[in-house]
């Protein structure tokens, strides 16, 4: 295993460790929290496209955000995880149909819109472990979101959504990792880079 490997394995040991002494009680406030900040970036035009994810397990809540989104007649779309480690995206259309899929995710059960889909977006919000002031972003280590994100240029707002204390000094990056462009937490929005 590489340095830079290590390096990695570690912060998310380190992270995921942490997220896991959250409340649930916490764990809605902040959701409610990111979603009010997430809804007040000058990005987020009504009627634009977002693609989004499903919160799971101690990961910080999108549902308060994916509904209000829905609400106010945005095209959310949600991440399809396929066999090759790459990500297809499928449009929101309701929470409540959504269905247990692989790796303990939730996914929309609408067509399937290609990988390519992502790039239709205006803001992705993304899941991750944590992220640097320079826009280095830690994810579980699969590599789904940096290959979605290459495929979109700088043309879409890259937000991130995490736990105030998982902005970090520092984040090892390898050259295919791709960067984001703001940090939202419970407390606070960052523009990074």
């Amino acid at each position: 295993m590489s340095v830079l490997a290590e390096a990695k394995g570690r912060l998310r040991a380190e992270i995921t460790a942490a997220r896991t002494v959250r409340t649930g009680e916490q764990l809605v406030a902040d959701a409610e929290a990111l979603a009010e900040h997430v809804l007040a970036l000058p990005e987020l035009r009504p009627s634009s496209t977002v693609a989004a994810y499903v919160s799971v397990g101690h990961e910080p809540g999108t549902r308060p955000l994916l509904v209000t989104l829905l609400h106010r007649g945005h095209r959310v779309l949600l991440p399809v995880v396929r066999p090759d480690r790459d990500l297809d995206w499928a449009q929101l259309d309701d929470l409540r149909t959504l269905r247990p899929a692989v790796l303990g995710l939730l996914e929309p059960p609408g067509a399937r819109l290609g990988v390519e889909a992502v790039s239709d977006a205006e803001v992705i919000v993304c899941p991750g472990l944590a992220a640097d002031p320079s826009g280095g972003r830690l994810g579980r280590g699969g590599g789904y979101y940096d290959r979605a994100l290459s495929r979109c240029g700088a043309h879409p707002l890259r937000c991130l959504l995490l736990h105030d204390d998982e902005v970090v000094e520092s984040v090892p990056r390898s050259a295919h990792d791709q960067p984001v462009d703001v940090v939202v937490t419970p407390s606070r929005t960052l523009r990074l880079r």
